[in-house]
């Protein structure tokens, strides 16, 4: 399908890619990676006609149609709404149908039903006739609620309308995927959502990305591009990640004897060059010298690159770490961005805040932090606990200007200072060496940034770290160097990351936030998604008996009585519990089988609605398209509707029970 032949990239005196060639075949799903600058997007932009080569080419076979998500999306019209920005994925679709339904009014022409039953054909190959369900179950599974569908697109954020702008794209079913970096605008629900989907896609798909999750599980060729030059290893990320070892020890061999050749050499010019009688022979050995600086062996920038990072001993402090009662936030007074949170942190707990994006994750860790103040309820942080905050935009908070020394000293300074050789260990010890103090930071890579960012924070010796998408300037190197790090720290995490491998990896424990509140899973990352399973595999929605097992509900917890009541003996108390069963006996009974009812008809519902589905994706010659839309929507609306009753019900039915035990 692509034939890259000898491509090669400059930028003023850089070479971004050199002689680089490649293939890949129709069905290839491929991992693009590689170091932050190496020329990744720079492909991407080959491909799309947005940049030409210096030389070399690009063979394009067949006419593709290309999926690619746009950077600075914009809507066609102020009043565009969200689900009609997301309908225009496939260009002419729109044109298309609007010609079809003018046809539609007169089909006794022959030439009007021939041209007709040709656009039909095309418009269904392009799968016109259930884009807007694919739409709508892409933007749902990337985090936007029904009641955002009918807003103005130019209403939401810009990572908001990058999701706006990938579900647009993969609802088109285009014939090549190109994805950079899709999970960077996304949280861990829609990340998992898109993995799954992409799972599904059948066409050839290439991904640049640095999550490992969704290379691992995605593709089955890597491409690495390093230090101007592209490498096609036939396998998945973890054949890369051993396959590149073995080649860079042999790459690292055929270097040392080239330099050892060269020097050889070089002592000969320098030696004989001015002798008459060796003039002629240094010549030669010049020429050669020549020729090797050409052909000059260049390792790859990520051992170049790699460092180290190594987390100083947390100070001692209390058990609690941190504790919340009843908290609360709102920026404008009226509209909570959370409401009645009750949760708590104990030291050497390592937890993953988990949940869509605007549920104020980034707004409970600031509270955290004590960088904001709840509107409501109480933020307490534990005795001789000193929160380490690790903002998203860490990387903007460092002066660009200042070098790597200066930037760590006035952060060391600002607390207190100390000893000259302390602060220089400091430096060693997060990777920072001789040749590195005196650059300025804003010519760091990603990986160099995040190890100084990491070395300005531990200069104020905290013992609770406070990580917000601690990975997002990171490529593969930098992130495997980040979890070894926080893994063996022994101090206390609490972290928000995209990063599925980062977060099963690092986080012990887990605490998923949505609009209902926030709950805590006592495992890490595989036993919430274990419990998760079995939940949704129950038919549960967040309330009842699995709930419990699952999670332990940390919100909208009830008042204690305020008054006192006098204590009953066992038998008055048993008493007084039977009176209360068989007063609400026939409430219950009413109230269960209002549960059994609502989810017998759940399942027949779900049942039906999978055959309508199955009828629009794999449609028959016969089938009446609107018809079956039609039968989609119905469906979905009594499956809501019954839904509905199920929580009404269920939620009741536990109260009454709750209350008739206690």
């Amino acid at each position: 399908m692509l034939d890259f032949k000898g491509i090669s990239v400059h930028y003023g005196h850089q070479d971004v890619l050199t002689d680089v060639t490649f293939r890949v075949n129709k069905g290839d799903r491929v991992g693009v990676v590689g170091p932050n600058g190496s020329g990744k997007s720079t492909l991407f932009k080959i491909v799309l006609g947005e940049m030409s080569t210096d030389s070399g080419e690009l063979i394009i076979e067949g006419s593709p149609r290309i999926g690619f998500t746009r950077q600075n999306p914009e809507p066609d019209t102020p009043d565009e709404t969200l689900l009609e920005y997301s309908l225009r994925g496939i260009p002419g679709l729109s044109e298309m149908e609007a010609e079809m339904q003018e046809l539609e009014g007169d089909l006794t022409d022959p030439a009007k039903m021939r041209r007709y039953g040709e656009l039909q054909t095309k418009f269904e190959h392009l799968g016109g006739y259930d884009i807007e369900t694919r739409v709508k179950v892409a933007l749902g599974g990337l985090g936007f609620s029904t009641d955002e569908f009918t807003k103005p697109f130019k209403s939401f954020s810009g990572g908001w309308r990058m999701r706006a702008e990938l579900s647009r794209v993969l609802a088109s079913k285009p014939d090549l995927l190109l994805l950079d970096e899709p999970s960077n605008y996304l949280d861990l629900p829609a990340v998992d959502w898109l993995q799954k989907f992409l799972k599904a896609y059948d066409g050839t798909l290439m991904l640049i990305s640095h999550d490992r999750y969704l290379l691992r599980t995605l593709t089955s060729i890597t491409v690495e591009v390093d230090a101007g030059t592209a490498t096609r290893y036939e396998g998945d990320l973890d054949y890369y990640m051993t396959e590149r070892e073995v080649r860079y020890q042999h790459l690292k061999a055929a270097k040392e004897n080239q330099d050892h050749h060269r020097e050889q050499l070089q002592r000969f010019v320098d030696r004989f060059r001015a002798q008459a009688t060796k003039a002629a022979q240094a010549q030669s050995r010049q020429k050669l010298i020549d020729k090797i600086d050409e052909e000059r062996i260049v390792l790859p920038k990520r051992y170049t690159n790699s460092g180290r990072l190594r987390l100083a001993e947390p100070p001692p402090s209390g058990i609690e770490m941190f504790r919340c009662e009843n908290l609360g936030f709102s920026y404008d007074g009226v509209k909570n961005v959370f409401t009645g949170l009750e949760f708590n942190v104990t030291r050497g707990d390592k937890v993953a805040l988990i949940g869509y994006n605007g549920l104020g994750k980034t707004t409970l860790m600031r509270i955290m932090a004590g960088t904001r103040q709840p509107t409501e309820g109480r933020a307490v942080i534990g005795h001789n606990v000193v929160p380490g905050y690790l903002s998203q935009e860490f990387a903007e908070t460092i002066p660009p200007d200042l070098s790597v020394y200066r930037n760590a000293k006035n952060a060391w300074d600002a607390h207190g200072g100390g000893p000259e050789k302390v602060f220089r260990n400091q430096l060693g010890a997060f990777g920072f060496d001789e040749n590195d103090v005196e650059k300025p930071a804003g010519v760091l890579s990603g990986g160099e940034k995040i190890r100084l960012a990491f070395l300005r924070l531990f200069l104020t010796a905290p013992n609770f770290l406070l990580l917000d998408e601690p990975t997002t300037h990171l490529d593969l190197d930098g992130r495997r160097l980040l979890e070894d790090a926080l893994r063996k720290y022994r101090g206390t995490i609490f972290l928000v990351s995209h990063d599925i491998d980062f977060v099963r990896a690092v986080a012990t424990s887990v605490l998923e936030i949505t609009r209902e509140g926030i709950r805590q899973f006592p495992g890490g990352y595989d036993y919430y998604c274990e419990k998760k399973a079995q939940m949704d595999n129950a038919g549960e929605r967040g309330t009842g008996s699995g709930e419990r097992d699952a999670g332990r509900r940390l919100s909208n917890v009830p008042d204690a009585p305020s008054d006192a009541q006098p204590a009953l003996s066992k038998k008055d108390l048993r008493k007084q519990r039977a009176d209360a069963r068989a007063k609400i006996a026939p409430k219950v009974k009413e109230l269960k089988r209002r549960v059994e009812t609502a989810e017998k008809k759940i399942d027949e519902l779900q049942k039906a609605l999978d055959e309508a589905s199955a009828e629009l994706f794999n449609p028959k010659p016969t089938t009446d398209f609107a018809e079956a839309n039609r039968k989609v929507r119905t469906l979905q609306f009594e499956i809501d509707r019954y839904t509905a009753d199920w929580e009404e019900a269920a939620t009741e039915l536990e109260e009454l029970t709750s209350s008739a035990q206690t």
